[in-house]
């Protein structure tokens, strides 16, 4: 089997467990470094391009390590925890010439990817309503929560964009309501269950479930709704099997967690990002859209917290 890309360094703290990793997926070549270490990746000539998906702390650092070194940058959402910082990365990236990618992976998801074609096609009419629900399977670790940018940064950003994409338009107010259930998560100040509603200038209304906690599975739901009917993609499930017997009808549980649900959607965002570095795509995630969805994200967070609806301008002009 050919690959389109040989994997050279892996950079993680654990060096031992990894080299472990490596050797169980038969990557034995692959050098195994610490962070103290990053600067032998940076100086290899021949890595054309670093995959980011550390803790989002250290995005910014790396980010801009990696485009000063001329190599092109895979990144994980977010690109960095400010919007000055993210600004930043993508103003390095413009002086080296090189692709910064965001990986807003769910726009990868084939599903999602069916359901934006379909509108954007006009199958459901002048959309009037959408739906996400996103709840957590299982509760994320309380110490990567804490690392995590908040709720509203870390899970909100993934519908906000997902929205924003598919109606091809940003909001111009959004409400936000939330609480936390999880003593841990409210001794952090986070919140762990949230609701989002956001009028787009169109007139559709977007409204956004959140939970960081559903025992049933990793609950991935979205409905679009026109003046022509109706398009959803439901929870999916490793197969479709269905038991019926006395006490009434038993199906499979859907999806345990995100790796599984999204496995499609980061094969598929990694392979536009190799498509864009040999010219056969243009970037897909810009900065400026990639900003006015943190933007979004963080009026969100201001409305939880003051109670209020807030107003957005992000429909015309650059920001």
């Amino acid at each position: 089997m050919n690959y389109r890309v040989d994997l050279m360094y892996v950079v993680d703290l654990e060096v031992e467990r990894t080299k472990e990793v490596m050797s169980q997926y038969n990557q034995e070549t692959v050098q195994v470094v610490s962070p103290s270490q990053a600067h032998i990746v940076y100086a290899d000539k021949s890595v054309s391009a670093v995959v980011v998906c550390s803790p989002t702390y250290a995005h910014e650092e790396i980010v801009k390590d990696a485009l000063k070194n001329e190599k092109a940058v895979f990144c994980e959402k977010p690109i960095a925890e400010s919007e000055e910082g993210t600004a930043s990365c993508y103003d390095e990236a413009k002086r080296a010439g090189k692709p910064l990618f965001c990986s807003f992976n769910r726009r990868y998801d084939p599903a999602l990817q069916s359901i934006y074609r379909e509108v954007k096609a006009g199958k459901i009419g002048q959309v009037q309503t959408i739906k996400t629900c996103a709840r957590d399977c299982p509760l994320p670790p309380i110490a990567y929560l804490k690392t995590s940018g908040g709720i509203f940064h870390d899970c909100a950003v993934h519908d906000i964009d997902l929205v924003c994409w598919i109606l091809e338009e940003y909001p111009c107010s959004v409400f936000a309501m939330a609480h936390a259930h999880v003593p841990e998560i409210a001794a952090m100040g986070d919140v762990d269950s949230v609701a989002i509603m956001m009028k787009f200038p169109s007139g559709a209304i977007a409204t956004i479930d959140l939970s960081r906690n559903a025992k049933y599975g990793y609950d991935q739901r979205i409905e679009a709704f026109g003046d022509k009917g109706m398009i959803a993609s439901e929870n999916q499930q490793p197969d479709n099997v269905q038991f019926s017997g006395n006490d009434g009808k038993l199906s499979t549980p859907i999806q345990h967690s995100f790796p599984t649900r999204y496995r499609e959607s980061y094969i598929n965002a990694l392979q536009h990002f190799l498509n864009v570095l040999q010219g056969k795509e243009e970037l897909a995630i810009t900065k400026t859209s990639t900003l006015k969805c943190n933007k979004v994200a963080t009026a969100c967070e201001e409305s939880y917290k003051t109670g209020v609806s807030i107003q957005l301008n992000l429909n015309n002009g650059d920001l």
